[in-house]
């Protein structure tokens, strides 16, 4: 399968664990009453959407695999086991099994290199797959019919500045939307993070407890309502711009790269990015958010 392959949606798709572990999948064992129905309606309305559309492929790039050398790329036809989440093992022990686009993975790796990145396979068949990876996909495509690709979350913003941060992810999404073109996937990309990321320090009794779920504070809610504006007007090179503060101001998850990452994979949409959803978790600040750029061919059609 060689050439007219194309990212068919692009989203943003937290990944608390809270979400899977109050939609009770047969995968988890924890089970809940329920609990952040606004973000898993959103979800909802997000699989709805792809729904309508051809897709072969989720690549996923998440905050939770952090690498220091380079940028890495699962290179094994599967993987399976048990994930917990080490923050949160009371909620999410989640028994996965998926299945990894190798020929993607390497020609990511590939598109990399020949923009100067560092990049590197992870062939070792005993890795443990991060719950960010599981949960973005899952709450996205909960069957586990197409095959993933994960990208890990280069420290470069942590090491260096998140001025090289954003020029790693700028090379790496464009060496992602080539290696798509060029091995025929049609792929759905997904951007694993939350918006504003001051959590609380301790946790309700009773976790999905909605009486004790709110914005961390004031200041936070507004620079998410900033990232979210700007979306819905299309503005994303000025989002661009503006994301080293908004990483700096609201202690963003933002800084490990992954919007940044499809901002430039998606070439910088000039259309309303839609926003399924918002809401808090922990008193984090998450938004479901889906770009569809066959919007964009037909406005340039009309």
């Amino acid at each position: 399968m060689t050439g007219q392959g194309k990212i068919v949606a692009g989203a943003l798709a937290p990944h608390p664990p809270h979400l899977v572990y109050a939609e009770n999948p047969p995968q988890n064992e924890a089970k809940a009453e329920c609990g952040w129905e606004e973000l898993r309606w959103g979800y909802e309305r997000l699989r709805n959407s792809l729904a309508e559309r051809e897709f072969d492929v989720l690549i996923v790039h998440s905050p939770h695999w952090k690498t220091v050398i380079g940028h890495h790329l699962l290179g094994v036809p599967s993987f399976e086991g048990l994930s917990v989440d080490p923050v949160f093992p009371n909620l999410f022990r989640f028994h996965y099994d998926l299945k990894v686009d190798v020929e993607l993975s390497e020609a990511i790796h590939d598109e990399g290199r020949a923009e100067g990145l560092t990049m590197n396979m992870m062939k070792n068949p005993d890795f443990r797959v991060d719950y960010g990876t599981i949960t973005s996909c899952h709450l996205t495509h909960p069957q586990w019919d197409v095959p993933i690709v994960s990208i890990s979350a280069n420290q470069g913003f942590f090491y260096y500045s998140n001025d090289v941060g954003q020029e790693q992810m700028l090379a790496l999404g464009r060496a992602t939307k080539k290696a798509v073109e060029a091995t025929g996937r049609k792929a759905v990309l997904l951007a694993s993070c939350s918006l504003s990321h001051r959590h609380f320090t301790e946790e309700p009794v009773i976790p999905e407890d909605m009486s004790q779920e709110y914005v961390q504070h004031h200041g936070q809610y507004l620079w998410d309502m900033r990232v979210l504006d700007l979306i819905r007007r299309g503005q994303t090179r000025q989002l661009w711009d503006e994301l080293p503060d908004f990483i700096e101001q609201a202690i963003s998850e933002c800084k490990d790269g992954s919007l940044s990452w499809l901002l430039s994979a998606l070439d910088f949409p000039d259309y309303p990015g839609q926003v399924h959803a918002y809401g808090t978790v922990i008193g984090t600040g998450n938004a479901v958010v889906e770009w569809n750029p066959a919007q964009r061919l037909k406005e340039k059609q009309a």
